[in-house]
């Protein structure tokens, strides 16, 4: 979402991490049942900052979030990668850059991608997502939703990106139902990846600014090529349809976002405009569409959920565009905890401002990163 750009200073920063931590109406849990485990945020009440993500050629509004696994070429296991969804004249949809950074705040452009210069078919070049992950090799895949001059009017179905472990686009997938990729999360097993995405420019533009039940989520199966070889795109399987999905003046577009897969081969998914968590049973192997699955949560603490992920105890981690609020649901619904994470905004209700897209657990489960598009900074609740 495209937001005025206000630096955070160590003062706000502090006020913020203190407000935290004395939880002066910011945090909020529902109690345990006996012998209930405590859900994965409880223990966190410090937010800080990482480092700013804005690379050398200005680039604003960063969307993806993804720890980088295991170290390859120029990516470094345990950094976190960020894509730049604007540029530096704030205009959505033009972000060119991907950054690496490192725990201890140290920052390196991973790419810069040139849109004259793909080696396939991405309809209206490139503009980087919240879309975002790292497969075996050091393939890195993000998606791409541009415009020509940051509005909406201007949006095309764009593409997925593959990068090589050096940073150079070596693939693009357009086409076969990828239209708009707004998010996606990935599992691989051998040298089999399934890619499972979703999209939020079906009928959108045609239907501006009234909302069209168009948004997708499709499973992309992928096979690791030899040697060097890009992975080879084998199928494309839509597991899901019919959410809620607009234009907007100031967030571009907005439908389903995060998305994350459970233990259980739940595809859990964060309704944006629904204002819930829905479910789409046997994501790895169904072969029929679910429809916007089952719903998980809706409501209270949720309030417009963005960025997903899922927490080492299975639990479903979201971030509200619509309060700044970090919201940890349990798999049978529940909602066991809430953090306020972005202090931004003026009250009532708290901040937030849609500043938060993608999270990424710490490894070990030692916090939650997130990025602040807000403030164009990347943060850890730990």
């Amino acid at each position: 979402m495209r937001l005025p750009i206000r630096p955070r200073g160590l003062a706000a920063v502090a006020a913020l991490t203190l407000a935290l931590v004395t939880g002066a109406g910011t945090a909020h849990a529902v109690a345990a049942g006996p012998g209930d485990p405590p859900p994965f945020i409880a223990p966190f009440g410090t937010v800080s900052e990482v480092a700013s993500t804005v690379p050398g050629n200005g680039d604003v509004n960063p969307y993806g979030t993804v720890v980088i696994p295991e170290s390859a070429g120029e990516l470094h296991q345990g950094n976190v990668l960020v894509s730049n969804f604007n540029d530096m004249m704030n205009h959505q949809g033009t972000g060119t850059t991907l950054v690496q950074v490192s725990p201890g705040g140290q920052v390196e452009q991973f790419a810069q991608i040139d849109p004259t210069g793909l080696p396939g078919s991405c309809p209206g070049g490139v503009g980087l997502t919240t879309a975002l992950t790292v497969l075996p090799g050091g393939w890195v895949v993000v998606g791409s939703l541009p415009t020509s001059d940051g509005t909406s009017a201007t949006m095309q179905a764009g593409c997925l990106l593959v990068l090589d472990e050096h940073g150079t686009v070596r693939e693009t997938l357009a086409g076969n139902g990828i239209n708009g990729p707004w998010d996606l999360t990935s599992v691989s097993h051998g040298d089999l990846t399934q890619l499972f995405v979703t999209n939020v420019l079906n009928g959108t533009v045609a239907a501006s600014p009234n909302v069209v039940n168009g948004g997708t989520v499709l499973r992309l199966t992928l096979r690791t090529g030899p040697g060097d070889q890009p992975p080879q795109w084998i199928h494309t399987t839509r597991i899901g349809s019919g959410f809620g999905e607009r234009t907007d003046s100031n967030a571009l577009v907005v439908g389903p976002t995060g998305v994350g897969l459970g233990r259980d081969g739940k595809l859990y998914v964060a309704d944006t405009l629904g204002n819930r968590i829905t479910e789409i049973p046997r994501a790895e192997t169904r072969d029929s569409d679910d429809g916007t699955g089952r719903q998980v949560s809706i409501a209270d603490h949720l309030n417009g959920p963005l960025g997903l992920a899922i927490a080492p105890n299975g639990d479903i981690l979201t971030v509200n565009g619509g309060d700044g609020f970090i919201v940890e649901t349990d798999p049978c619904g529940k909602q066991v905890a809430s953090q306020l994470l972005d202090s931004q905004g003026a009250p009532p209700p708290p901040g937030g401002g849609g500043a938060l897209f993608g999270l990424a657990v710490a490894p070990d489960g030692q916090g939650v990163y997130f990025v602040d598009d807000n403030e164009n900074q990347l943060n850890l609740l730990h």
